[in-house]
């Protein structure tokens, strides 16, 4: 049997039972649908948690912090020493105190922050607004033009009642700063001698801080010692060996690239649960399209028969019926693909109109990767395989007089 026959008389069942065979793919579209919305879903979540982290020297780095013991502090000395491990590329650091910030007759509590430039590209920070067409946050090699600029967070806009973070460009801010005096539990009150210009806003809106180069805080400032680190590394392959090093001098190390791994496999496991209930749904339209295969076995028996006596071979007849069951099986994914992206789709538009409208943050919660679509199509092909196998040997293995003697 030629192939043109075989595609000719696959597609026959269009013509002779379209309202059935219609109904087989839609059944079989309403079960891949569910599981390509549902693991859509698990995708959609995922992106959500992840899309704030950034690839590159974020994924390279290790976020060192002092123990709650104190044993060991984040010293200049202790940092000097941290930069001479090997494959240790930089060590960018960062130092906090509370403080009082007072803009334009309002004032507030945040932390003042002081840091290296580089410290924002080794936490994968995120500015929301700068100067226009400039960058808000502060730049490597721009120290002297940023010594009297300042970066917020989003937080810092609500102490302040600014609704628009551009409204907040520009604005002049002073400090008291409350620096904690060794051996007791007093604070100085520190009044830093001129004020700072507001340069951009980040997207951090869970701590109130303010931030500003580290040789600008330490000019009005003693810091005998850091609150956190980060430590870049050379490779991602040297990770585990430069974090033992540094676990071995006392200090706490957390990586970003472990977090991402765990979030990863944490969300497979999410999106494997979600694939189960919308297989749940797949199977049911499966055994729908075994019943239909099998009903059109019993009508086609005498066909069957007068193809046997014309010559057809046992494997023409299994050809045939497989070929109808892959087709009807790959449409019906075509079909759920369009079915779940739809409702995707639908939803995000629905969600992302509702937070702009109510002042939030636009996100989509449906997400459907091009890979994963093909492998629905695939698979949907197959199943249709599967569920076409025993009718097709079923009807290779009638006797052709049999067939055609029967009603």
């Amino acid at each position: 049997m030629q192939l043109r026959d075989v595609g000719m008389l696959s597609t026959r069942m269009f013509k002779t039972n379209p309202a059935r065979t219609w109904l087989t793919i839609a059944g079989m579209g309403v079960g891949t649908g569910a599981v390509v919305t549902l693991v859509g879903l698990g995708f959609g979540l995922q992106n959500i948690i992840l899309e704030q982290i950034v690839l590159g020297d974020t994924l390279r780095t290790l976020g060192v912090n002092n123990p709650p013991s104190k044993a060991v502090l984040l010293t200049p000395d202790t940092v000097s020493d941290l930069r001479r491990i090997p494959e240790v590329k930089d060590v960018a650091v960062l130092a906090s105190y509370p403080a009082s910030v007072t803009m334009g007759g309002l004032t507030g509590n945040a932390f003042l922050q002081g840091l290296d430039p580089s410290y924002f590209r080794y936490t994968g920070a995120k500015e929301i607004v700068g100067p226009e067409g400039k960058g808000g946050l502060f730049e490597e090699g721009n120290e002297a033009k940023d010594r009297d600029s300042i970066v917020i967070t989003k937080a810092v806009l609500k102490l302040f009642d600014i609704k628009d973070p551009k409204d907040a460009i520009g604005k002049q801010l002073t400090f008291k700063v409350f620096v904690p005096q060794e051996g007791s539990d007093e604070s100085q009150e520190v009044e830093l001698p001129k004020s700072y210009r507001i340069k951009g806003v980040t997207s951090e809106e869970s701590m109130m801080a303010v931030m500003i180069l580290l040789p600008e805080l330490s000019a009005n400032i003693r810091i005998s010692s850091y609150d956190k680190a980060q430590v870049l590394v050379s490779k991602v392959d040297f990770l585990d060996a430069v974090s033992g090093e540094i676990v071995k001098r006392g200090f706490i190390v957390t990586a970003l690239s472990k977090t991402v791994d765990q979030a990863t496999k944490i969300f497979q496991g999410v999106q494997a649960v979600l694939a189960v209930f919308g297989g749940i749904a797949l199977t049911v339209s499966a055994i729908g399209m075994f019943n239909t295969m099998t009903v059109t076995l019993l009508e086609r028996t005498a066909e069957i028969g007068i193809m046997r006596t014309l010559g057809a071979s046992s494997g023409d007849i299994k050809i045939l019926f497989v070929s109808e069951a892959v087709i009807v099986g790959f449409l019906g994914g075509v079909m759920g693909i369009i079915f779940g992206t739809t409702i995707g789709f639908t939803l995000n538009t629905l969600m992302n109109f509702a937070a702009t409208k109510f002042g939030g943050k636009s996100m989509a919660l449906f997400s459907f990767p091009i890979w994963f679509l093909l492998f629905i199509a695939g698979f949907s092909a197959i199943v249709g395989f599967l569920t076409g196998v025993f009718p097709a040997q079923r009807a290779a293995a009638l006797n052709p007089l049999d067939a055609i003697r029967y009603k």
